[in-house]
């Protein structure tokens, strides 16, 4: 950790935060500076390429028990001058509709700096080379006049962030993620199937450089996704019933997301996301002793991981990056936290007596930080005391009949995070032990917990892979936030698979 004590944009971030009054409780400012990129080609044409640049800050104060926020890219005086009075000013609007104080919890303040370690800058590699990569896994898509779509698409992202606040911490960090990604369409008649690597919607993406595409290797995997869309069109519906079911990494990513994720976001179960995404089935008074998943399930908040989209050095807050258990051994052990949130919690749940996890971010420096998921993982399997360490092939041998399920297609789930139904691009029929006929549109369905309870296998740490998730909308007004989920496939007993009248 190299801390850049003369670095001209903390000096900038310290100037701005000295001229808040002292009289405030509690303030910070963060300078935000983003750059991206995006390619996409679609039918061997280029179809998009765009770059954009954006800075900006925000100033937060705690104010007479209430936050007053505001942002703005104008870094002159006067423009800081009007930025620090409007969130003087909504503190001072809040103050008659304030039910009880905003208390913060005592992290300790933070003096460091984090980057994300890559080995080739992907903004120094020329377009001339990425669209070359692009163009080819576009062309080697289209195996069959049946193909009626390729398409490949790229993307990277570099932010740099400043933090400074009245408690003392000083932070910089410059996060770099970048990503990759196929899909390919095939029609015949009123039948359309797609196929997607190395996942849908957007593909791949971690907290990497360039060397990710480069692994990927688009091209060399295209002929397969191109082969299995064709093939999609004339294979057997997946059948309904209740059945065992074998998840890919890529789609237990998705359900983490949504069935895990969401529903231990302190904010959602204390009701400040409910007129727009909801709330949770996971209240306060079952911390500890709900049984979310079975004695093998294990779930972490991990912003420390190598590559995930979840992964910093600090929160937007200024908590250090942090690996925590949200559920152990089945049980309900934690919430993602924020420094606001967690008084409340202490109320709610003596028995609850930890500060920040440190899971709060802003997707940009004109919005206000909230809890986002870091890196929420499902832990392998055969490590500390999870069981068996299977593979997938051992996993499928161990299988008298069931389905696989990979990538996915479609997803809907409820308010509270509690009943889902998802569909997957493809899936394979297993029957005594062995993968046999390919299956169009499957989907399966549950309940959290009793799927979770029903988990039985884990594959091992060697499938062990971070997913990343690009694409996570939460708040009003709309962010989206990047987020990574840990995964191996895994087997779930007797879930309600296909379209049945239950």
């Amino acid at each position: 950790m190299i801390v850049r004590y003369n670095d001209p944009m903390l000096k900038r971030a310290e100037h701005i935060l000295s001229l808040i009054p002292s009289s405030v409780t509690y303030a910070d400012v963060r300078i935000v500076e983003q750059e991206s990129e995006e390619i996409a080609t679609k039918d061997g044409v280029v179809e998009a390429l765009t770059s954009s640049t954006s800075s900006g800050y925000n100033v937060r104060i705690l104010k007479d028990g209430v936050w007053g926020f505001s942002a703005s890219y104008d870094m002159s005086k006067e423009g800081v001058d009007t930025t620090i009075k409007k969130a003087l000013a909504i503190c001072e609007a809040s103050l008659p509709h304030k039910s009880k104080d905003v208390q913060l919890d005592n992290t300790k303040p933070v003096v460091g700096s984090y980057k994300t370690p890559i080995v080739e800058d992907p903004f120094a590699v020329s377009i001339e080379e990425k669209l070359k990569i692009l163009l080819e896994a576009d062309k080697a898509q289209r195996v069959s006049p049946n193909i009626a779509i390729s398409q490949a698409s790229y993307h990277a992202n570099r932010e740099k962030k400043y933090f400074v606040a009245t408690n003392g911490s000083r932070i910089d960090q410059e996060i770099i993620w970048t990503g990759a990604g196929i899909e390919t369409s095939a029609v015949e008649g009123a039948e359309f199937q797609n196929r997607s690597y190395p996942n849908s919607f957007r593909g791949q993406n971690q907290t990497r450089g360039f060397e990710l595409v480069r692994e990927l290797e688009l091209a060399k995997h295209a002929p397969r996704v191109g082969q299995e869309a064709v093939d999609l069109l004339t294979a057997d519906l997946c059948p309904s019933g209740e059945f065992d079911l074998i998840l890919d990494g890529n789609q237990l990513a998705l359900q983490i997301h949504e069935s895990c994720g969401h529903a231990v976001e302190l904010d959602r179960v204390l009701g400040y996301e409910a007129s727009y995404a909801g709330t949770s089935f996971l209240t306060p008074e079952k911390l500890f002793d709900f049984q979310y998943g079975s004695p093998i399930v294990n779930l972490t908040a991990d912003a420390t991981i190598p590559g995930g989209l979840g992964t910093f050095g600090f929160d937007d807050e200024g908590v250090p990056a942090q690996r925590t258990y949200l559920v152990k051994k089945g049980k309900f052990e934690d919430y993602i936290t924020s420094r606001d949130t967690i008084g409340k919690l202490h109320e709610i749940n003596p028995r609850y007596n930890k500060p920040s996890n440190g899971t709060v971010r802003a997707s940009s420096w004109s919005r206000l930080p909230m809890i986002r998921m870091t890196n929420i993982n499902l832990e392998p399997g055969g490590e500390e005391g999870t069981g068996k360490a299977w593979t997938l092939d051992s996993l499928i041998k161990d299988t008298e009949y069931g389905i696989l399920m990979s990538t996915n297609r479609s997803w809907s789930i409820d308010d509270k995070r509690y009943n889902f139904q998802f569909g997957t691009e493809i899936g394979w029929e297993i029957k005594n032990g062995k993968k046999g006929r390919m299956l169009k549109n499957p989907t399966y369905q549950g309940i959290t917990p009793s799927f979770w309870n029903s988990c039985d296998a884990i594959c091992g740490r060697n499938e062990w892979t971070v997913w990343g998730t690009p694409n996570c909308g939460k708040g009003q007004p709309s962010q989206v936030m990047y987020t990574g989920h840990g995964a191996s496939p895994a087997r779930f007993r007797k879930v309600k698979i296909g379209v049945v009248n239950w």
